[in-house]
């Protein structure tokens, strides 16, 4: 009995690692990419830090929003120290995460902070919407779920 659960356990946690969401490293340059060429009528890239307990907490509410509406695309953009990727990637795939998770490659945040926005004076966590139109809204701050539910309607009208 004790082997059939051990053997059970150990299918689970490697079919888990198997179906994990990917976390795909990007330099800034990707990302810009990303930033004009928008296909969703909106589109969010969250910035975050799994050192950042405000980013943290507000995860869920970004993750859930592209499942929620079709007409949005969700990046959950990691500004994790180049060293603790492999730290990203288990704690995406702790938290199930669904949307596209990156991976910003990048040493000097000031090198393209000003680029997201030269509203952003570097705290995280931190959004910039997109829409469909190339209209940007960037918000330097956490959201509560009501706050982003607001938020977005507001976007997408």
């Amino acid at each position: 009995m004790m082997k059939r659960i051990a053997f059970g356990l150990l299918v689970a946690i490697s079919t888990s690692q198997v179906f994990a969401q990917e976390v795909e490293v990007v330099k800034f340059a990707d990302l810009q990419k990303k930033m004009l060429n928008t296909e969703a009528s909106l589109t969010v890239f969250n910035f975050w830090a799994t050192w950042c307990g405000p980013c943290i907490k507000e995860l869920p509410h970004f993750d859930a929003l592209e499942s929620e509406n079709s007409d949005i695309k969700v990046y959950l953009v990691s500004i994790d120290f180049q060293s603790e990727l492999e730290k990203v990637k288990s704690f995406v795939a702790k938290k199930s995460l669904n949307s596209d998770v990156l991976f910003l490659d990048e040493k000097d945040p000031d090198d393209y902070m000003g680029k997201v926005s030269p509203e952003w004076t570097g705290a995280i966590p931190a959004t910039l919407f997109v829409t469909d139109l190339g209209k940007t809204y960037f918000h330097e701050k956490a959201f509560t779920k009501e706050e982003l539910e607001l938020t977005i309607k507001k976007y997408l009208n």
